[in-house]
């Protein structure tokens, strides 16, 4: 409704314009006046149109995350698989992972946060096109995964020293190394997380805070921690990672500002 007369709006300020050029003194004071004000509303109005159609663009990717995460949440995410494994992860973003990996091709993926090893499965499997790679992933809990030589399953939490000293002795000197976090959310426990495993992640690698969506950014699901507010205050303590926004290239992503690249 509003285009239509914001376009008659612009053709009758240019069709003004053209005609001041070619006249430049033959307007009375008045319709000068008047010229001046339909430049300035047909810019102001300009502008409301450009800002309500970007409001109206985040609109749509928002309730279309909340359709595709909230409301079929049954239909979508815990019927999401990996050759025949579950795994509770975007398929946009699994996209996105693998064209990191491909670019740069790391030789270790830590992940905290196995559960049924559906993501594990899936870096392992994307590991073997290269020909190189191995994922070592954690959780507190023991759950049935799929085996792979890739693939090497701890039991424990993410931040116990033991967990961390076995991580680190796994790695190898000149070896690249990318992380995941994907366990507990509650921001104090990521916060935690992002502090240690920060010192593992090689420079152009990343680090990935999985599912900053929650707590209302923009799903609706609240009380299951804000992974968002830990990177946020994360990075105000480090200047050796930023996120990578374009890594949100699909417009739906679960890790909105949790792309995190390390640039020194």
């Amino acid at each position: 409704m509003f285009l239509i007369p914001l376009i008659f709006l612009v053709i009758l300020t240019i069709l003004v314009v053209v005609g001041r050029t070619r006249n430049p003194s033959g307007s009375s004071p008045g319709a000068r006046i008047f010229e001046i004000l339909l430049v300035t509303i047909t810019c102001l109005s300009l502008g409301a149109f450009v800002t309500q159609s970007l409001q109206t663009r985040e609109a749509v990717i928002k309730e279309f995350h909340r359709l595709y995460h909230d409301e079929e949440f049954d239909q979508t995410v815990l019927n999401t698989h990996w050759h025949g494994v579950e795994i509770k992860k975007c398929p946009l973003d699994l996209w996105i992972y693998q064209e990191i990996i491909q670019e740069i091709k790391p030789d270790v993926l830590i992940e905290t946060g196995t559960w049924r090893g559906g993501s594990a499965y899936y870096f392992a499997s994307i590991f073997d096109l290269f020909g190189k790679g191995r994922v070592l992933t954690v959780d507190i809990e023991k759950f049935p995964v799929p085996e792979h030589d890739r693939i090497s399953y701890l039991i424990g939490s993410s931040t116990a020293p033991e967990i961390v000293e076995q991580f680190k002795n796994s790695i190898q000197e000149g070896e690249t190394v990318m992380v995941a976090l994907d366990s507990n959310h509650e921001k104090e426990h990521v916060l935690n997380e992002l502090r240690i495993y920060s010192e593992l992640v090689s420079v152009g690698s990343y680090l990935v805070v999985e599912d900053t969506h929650l707590n209302g950014n923009p799903v609706r699901i609240v009380g299951d921690g804000d992974p968002k507010a830990a990177v946020e205050e994360f990075l105000k303590e480090r200047d050796d990672f930023v996120a990578d926004k374009s890594r949100e290239k699909f417009l739906l992503t679960w890790n909105r500002g949790g792309w995190l690249k390390r640039v020194r």
